[in-house]
């Protein structure tokens, strides 16, 4: 091939395809929009196409890129159906590396680009395609050739989904849960009791889940401690507080996390010290940020997920404690409408991310004087509860708490069964909102 057919074939350097690798590798999101553009012969290294190659067929099974931590499993079945060469592991393994630390800055700009490209390579082959139509007469194949060509671009919303065609793809999903080879991808809890009882094993992605509790419940304590054991398993976290400074939520969680009593940090220190080091080792990504009660606007969250995007920071987690006191986008003089479009721009928030989104919500004067609450004791706007894929009670009788007990009823659940409660065990002192789960009541 002559310098001139490579620049026509490929319009992006090396460099760049090595990003848009990274980005699919990485950035579900991306993945996505892109999934029917981008093709694995338009890469020049036969490493980074093959690689690519394999990512796209993950996506198309499982929605999703691929989890770093079973992408060694995803190459040894790989290299098993002779998808990958010998000689080509090293180079793969290297473009894995590199996609770990890689710029993922501007994916709307690489997008935009990949589209122009796919849309110049289709535009092309239609062309070629009209010529032998065009001494046929045959003009109307011609113009629906070109209208195609021309429509080609980003796939804003994902795609399509044909229900009949995709069952291959649901079946081979089933199967490999079964066996135990891909896990489901929502983000664990930190206790198998509690993903057991979640649809997606963990906080679904794309989904808003809520805890909900009168004053003082935990409901703060509950987020902050989803949020550590998530990072300890190794994924990316936000924690955006509106209730306390991200100094207490650190001390918060350096208590959690090594079993100190709160009050007694500083007698601790070194041993603090090194315990949290040690945790960080293995840890992903945990972020905390605070704003002032009523200041936070879902767009501002929205820039600031888009910023550390930015810098190669890709939540799987973003927790705000909490919906109830950010402020609306637009606000109106009604509480309930100001509500309902903050739950409703959090859960978009969470779809075009691709992360779960944790927050929480305060029982009504009912719910708090209740053994239980229902979901219909959600404080200020039912349309919260209509909003949220899953809402978790949390309640407790003074006889609990003095046991250190607590109680996490199902509320609501737009995917599994709900109206049941289970009892734990918590320590307070130590901000350990979950120390043991008891069992189902």
């Amino acid at each position: 091939m002559s310098d001139a057919e490579a620049s026509a074939q490929y319009d992006f350097d090396v460099q760049f395809q090595h990003k848009i690798a990274s980005l699919l590798m990485r950035d579900s999101v991306f993945a996505m929009r892109t999934k029917d553009l981008i093709k694995p012969e338009y890469f020049a290294e036969a490493a980074v196409g093959t690689m690519v190659g394999i990512v796209q067929e993950h996506i198309k099974v499982y929605k999703t890129v691929p989890d770093m931590k079973i992408l060694p499993t995803i190459l040894k079945d790989a290299l098993a159906r002779k998808r990958i060469r010998p000689d080509m592991l090293d180079g793969i393994k290297a473009i894995i590396r590199e996609a770990m630390t890689a710029d993922l800055s501007n994916p709307d700009f690489v997008t935009d680009k990949v589209a122009s490209f796919a849309k110049h390579q289709a535009i092309e082959q239609a062309i070629m395609a009209s010529l032998p139509l065009l001494e046929k007469g045959e003009f109307d194949k011609i113009a629906q050739l070109m209208k195609e060509a021309g429509q080609v671009g980003a796939v804003l919303d994902g795609g399509d989904y044909d229900y009949w065609q995709e069952i291959g793809n649901r079946t081979q999903l089933r199967k490999d849960l079964a066996a135990g080879k891909v896990v489901r991808n929502g983000i664990t809890t930190g206790y198998s009791e509690i993903d057991g009882l979640l649809f997606h094993a963990g906080w679904g992605r794309k989904e808003l889940s809520c805890m909900m509790g009168p004053a003082k419940a935990g409901k703060s304590m509950s987020l902050g401690d989803f949020g550590k054991n998530a990072a300890l398993a190794g994924y990316n976290v936000l924690y955006d507080s509106l209730e306390v400074a991200k100094e207490i939520i650190a001390d918060r969680t350096d208590a959690a996390l090594t079993s100190t009593l709160m009050r007694e940090l500083h007698k601790s220190a070194d041993d603090v010290d090194r315990l949290v080091r040690a945790a960080a080792t293995r840890a992903g990504h945990m972020k905390f940020r605070d704003h002032a009660s009523g200041t936070l606007k879902p767009s501002t969250l929205h820039r600031l997920i888009e910023d550390y995007r930015s810098d190669g920071i890709i939540f799987d987690l973003v927790i705000v404690d909490y919906a109830d006191i950010m402020a609306a986008e637009y606000r109106s003089d009604s509480l309930q409408e100001n509500l309902r479009t903050i739950y409703i721009d959090l859960r978009a928030i969470a779809h075009e991310f691709n992360i779960a989104l944790l927050t929480a919500t305060q029982t009504n004067r009912d719910g708090a004087k209740a053994v239980t609450a229902k979901a219909t004791d959600v404080g200020d706007d039912w349309n919260k509860a209509r909003t949220v894929d899953i809402m978790i009670g949390i309640s407790a009788t003074d006889a609990e708490k003095t046991a250190g007990e607590a109680r996490l009823s199902w509320l609501l659940s737009r995917n599994t069964e709900d109206g049941f409660s289970i009892k734990i065990r918590q320590d307070r002192s130590k901000m350990q909102f979950l120390t043991k789960v008891l069992g189902r009541i």
